[in-house]
């Protein structure tokens, strides 16, 4: 993976840049994106734990964008994507997701996903999910 200019995706995406996220790696099917811990995504004021729902955003615009960096992909859109919630989020530490594009059809790409907080061997969460794609003109 390489280090992108993550100016023009996470300005494309208003929901993205709501939430803070930041586009850490990107290239061949594979994507690394952060968002720092945030008060106002706090999903349980009696322990500071973020909202499982900015986690969800996170991992799938993080699926997305392993989709887009899939050699010849152009476009993708969520088909389905499953979660599972392994444990709470460190409150006040970056949530960090990693997603891998591991097998493409005509139309379709199957992505897995993690994140985690500071603790990178626990993870927050697990993912699994597909994503219709259009393919660049030429592309197998």
């Amino acid at each position: 993976m390489s280090k992108p200019d993550t100016t023009d995706f996470i300005n494309a995406l208003p929901f993205a840049r709501a939430l803070g996220m930041q586009l850490e790696q990107i290239g061949a099917g594979e994507a690394q994106i952060s968002m720092l811990w945030d008060a106002r995504f706090i999903g349980d004021p009696a322990t500071g734990v973020i909202h499982g729902g900015a986690v969800s955003a996170l991992m799938d615009t993080c699926g997305g964008a392993a989709v887009m960096s899939y050699p010849g992909a152009l476009t993708t859109a969520t088909i389905d994507l499953r979660i599972d919630y392994m444990r709470a989020a460190t409150p006040g530490q970056r949530i960090t997701a990693r997603a891998q594009c591991y097998h493409v059809t005509r139309r379709v790409a199957f992505v897995r996903a993690t994140a985690h907080d500071e603790d990178s061997e626990n993870p927050v969460a697990t993912a699994t999910g597909a994503f219709t794609f259009d393919r660049k003109e030429g592309s197998a």
